[in-house]
């Protein structure tokens, strides 16, 4: 049976090539402009971000965390770059025509019910699972995976093998063989 497909979104193959030299070139550039190579990864500009937010009602409390002394609450090249991926997102969804706002995603409404609380709570525990994960191995899987490949580290390969694997199993309870 012939499956039919949308000939919508950007090939996979340029977007990873693109990020591949978006990697490099963040090393380089950190490296001629700070003195350091510093690579891609998201999970500690939100925690920063926290710590932005924080700030403006318990500046103190910030400024006594041991975890505030080491990772600086700060605007940085990597807080742009997050707000560049939802920025680019947005351009590519846009520009391919794909962009719509939906509450619930079908996969999601075929599996749990048209529920936007059910599917915000979902979202919103989901995340704290990831961010809690991302700070208990030292990174998320973009830092692992991107940064941490780039460099040939053997945990990187094994990080990521582990986000691939868990991140199917946990796919398959949830939406079961198939999701389309």
């Amino acid at each position: 049976m012939k499956r039919k497909t949308k000939d919508r979104g950007w090939s996979p193959y340029l977007a990873g090539a693109l990020l591949g030299l978006l990697a490099v070139v963040s090393v380089w550039a950190t490296t001629a402009l700070l003195g350091k190579s510093t690579y891609l990864g998201a999970s500690t500009t939100f925690v920063r971000a926290a710590g932005l937010l924080e700030r403006t009602v318990a500046g103190e409390h910030v400024a006594a965390n041991e975890y505030f002394k080491k990772e600086k609450v700060r605007v940085d090249w990597q807080f742009m770059l997050v707000c560049g991926i939802f920025l680019g997102a947005l351009v590519s969804s846009l520009s391919d025509r794909s962009f719509k706002l939906e509450g619930v995603p079908p996969v999601w409404k075929k599996r749990f019910g048209p529920s936007v609380g059910k599917r915000a709570a979902g979202a919103f525990l989901g995340g704290i699972v990831a961010m809690v994960g991302a700070r208990m191995a030292d990174g998320c899987p973009s830092g692992h995976g991107l940064s941490g490949m780039m460099q040939l580290s053997g945990s990187a390969f094994v990080a990521l093998a582990m986000f691939f694997c868990v991140g199917v199993i946990v796919a398959a309870i949830f939406y079961g063989r198939r999701a389309s």
